[in-house]
């Protein structure tokens, strides 16, 4: 996919999927600037990388879940860089608990990261997008929003509402020639998945039809796929890469 002259912007890409998604973008020719919250060191290694390839990169560090801050940052990402063309919502965060024992912090936390979040940085570059009448946005939802997940109730809500995030979005800016999709990963073996206890990893590996578990690498050649010009006529679509997990 031919990028060059393109510029990224990244949440969440100092781990896992987000990093991936960064480093395949910048290998396919964009400048990629690359969020991060508490991960400095990796953002900033994996920026490194990135102009090692010859491009530009910055890491910026931020809460998705500040409108206020997300607006700023979209600004200053625009004047460093001069433009901006895609937009890949990867930040997101779980805290597990079942319904009868989930508290207010766990709900709101999640809902703030996972949803608002990718609703503060699409509000932030949608005019952007609307005026230069071009534009890719690709939003990281889960198969947990379309299934749902015993003890995830505050996550599978937050991606689904994702889902009617990126339909809708499709809808308002479609006739800006601006994509916007979403891509449902089922289980990716990354950091997060490392406390996991071992036998839920076996029965979501049981899940799918190659019996493995899917790299961070598999999401971001989607996504890559989706933020280039072979994409043109794709929108408000969700793709699963899950192995078959879901079915």
């Amino acid at each position: 996919m031919d990028l060059e002259g393109k510029v990224a912007l990244v949440t969440g890409g100092s781990l896992g999927i987000g990093t991936a998604i960064s480093l395949d973008l910048a290998q396919n020719g964009a400048d990629v600037a690359l969020t991060y919250r508490r991960h400095e060191e990796e953002a900033k290694a994996i920026a490194e990388q990135i102009k090692a390839m010859g491009r530009r990169a910055k890491e910026c560090k931020i809460d998705v879940s500040d409108f206020g801050e997300v607006q700023n940052l979209v600004n200053q990402v625009i004047e460093e860089f001069g433009h901006l063309d895609i937009l890949v919502n990867n930040a997101g965060m779980n805290w597990d608990g079942v319904i009868w024992k989930m508290t207010e912090e766990q709900w709101d936390a999640v809902i703030s990261v996972d949803l608002k979040g990718t609703f503060n940085f699409i509000r932030a570059v949608a005019p952007i997008f609307k005026e230069q009448k071009s534009g890719k946005i690709v939003n990281v939802t889960s198969i947990n929003a379309m299934r749902g997940r015993f003890g995830q109730s505050n996550y599978a809500a937050a991606k689904a509402g994702t889902i009617g995030l990126t339909k809708t979005v499709a809808k308002e800016l479609g006739r800006s020639r601006v994509n916007v999709n979403a891509v449902a990963p089922g289980l990716i073996e990354t950091d997060m998945i490392k406390s996991m206890p071992e036998e839920n990893k076996q029965k979501s590996r049981a899940e799918t039809v190659f019996d493995c578990l899917g790299q961070p690498e598999d999401i971001a050649y989607l996504v890559t796929f989706l933020c280039s010009e072979k994409a043109k006529h794709i929108t408000g679509e969700v793709i699963k890469v899950d192995g078959g997990q879901y079915i």
